[in-house]
């Protein structure tokens, strides 16, 4: 499997599919900013990455407003479906790797395993 969630918008999304020419290497390509992600992709990601809070960006602008941190797995759940930009991304799949975020350390670990 060879898949990529990304935020339309994001310039640092935009470099890394760049970076790792995911454009043509038959990657399936999913804008969360599009349209929300679903339960099921979530679950998905869930369980390569072993937990939502994995999953979570407390980078976000939205998430330094929140009043409440989330503190469950389940309110992590919850706020990366309300929102997408509480999804850490880039989320790249590469075969039964999970590649989550934009870290160097993790945009070569992805380019390694292309």
């Amino acid at each position: 499997m060879k898949k990529i969630y990304y935020h339309g918008t994001c310039t640092t999304c935009e470099r890394i599919i760049k970076e790792l020419g995911l454009k043509n290497k038959g990657f399936t390509f999913r804008d969360i900013k599009a349209s929300n992600t679903t339960p099921a992709e979530l679950e998905e990601m869930k369980e390569k990455a072993g937990s939502y809070e994995a999953l979570f960006s407390r980078v976000a602008i939205k998430y330094k407003a929140l009043k409440v941190k989330p503190t469950k797995e389940s309110e992590y759940k919850k706020l990366i479906l309300e929102e997408c930009t509480y999804l850490k991304r880039p989320v790249i799949f590469i075969g039964k790797e999970i590649f989550i975020g934009n870290s160097p350390k993790n945009v070569a670990a992805a380019k390694a395993a292309l």
